[in-house]
């Protein structure tokens, strides 16, 4: 199963970004945590992250003929990106929304995060758990696939 892990704005500053949030692993951290896992899983993955949505768009269009699953962590795209929604409905390829952080708890103080515009076109919703809500999903996937050893 080939999976493509998909960071939206600001997630390639992870470790000195709002520590207290989203914690002190680096991005690359992020990473090798989920190609171990992956590789435990059967998996194959490739990363891709940004900051511009239309990068984020263009690489959905172009790894969908490769991607079995996307794990998607749109981060403040999640509350207003219908284009990356189409984009996701577009590939007709399975994806689970991924966030760090608990981003309905947080909603409690930040109004805007209780909308999240691609959480109806994904199959998954994974939040809260920090490096744990990108290995639930790889877990649901391969689950889903009859992969899990």
């Amino acid at each position: 199963m080939n999976v493509l892990v998909v960071n939206g704005p600001n997630l390639n500053l992870l470790g000195e970004r709002e520590p207290e949030i989203y914690g002190s692993m680096t991005l690359r951290e992020l990473e090798l945590a989920i190609e171990v896992r992956a590789s435990e899983l059967g998996q194959h993955v490739r990363f891709f992250q940004s900051n511009h949505e239309g990068e984020l768009i263009d690489v959905l269009h172009n790894q969908r003929g490769w991607a079995d699953a996307i794990l998607i962590n749109p981060a403040a795209f999640t509350h207003y990106s219908y284009a990356l929604r189409d984009a996701l409905l577009a590939v007709k390829v399975p994806a689970a929304e991924v966030h760090l952080s608990d981003i309905d708890a947080r909603a409690e103080h930040e109004e805007f995060r209780r909308i999240s515009v691609v959480r109806d076109v994904c199959v998954e919703r994974f939040t809260g758990g920090g490096v744990n809500s990108y290995l639930a999903a790889l877990e649901y996937f391969a689950r889903d696939a009859g992969l899990e050893e």
